[in-house]
């Protein structure tokens, strides 16, 4: 059985989840639960600062191969 990657592909994974993400902050400020936004939002924060914080940035490559797509081995 496909998981759902496997049939939308990483640009559609990331296409769903902004829809999901932004309907439920459409959601939160028509009916007004501004202090959920606020809770939510600092949250998501500190979980941004943290995957920073924890990146290994010493070990990316510097000869551009990123592994970004088709071409870059």
């Amino acid at each position: 059985m496909a998981t759902i990657t496997d049939r939308l592909g990483r640009r559609g994974v990331a296409l769903l989840s902004l829809l999901l993400v932004s309907i439920v902050i459409g959601f939160l400020i028509k009916f007004e639960q501004i202090a959920i936004l606020y809770v939510l939002a600092t949250l998501s924060l500190v979980v941004l600062l943290l995957v920073v914080g924890f990146a290994d940035l010493e070990n990316v490559g510097v000869d551009g191969d990123h592994g970004l797509g088709p071409g870059t081995e």
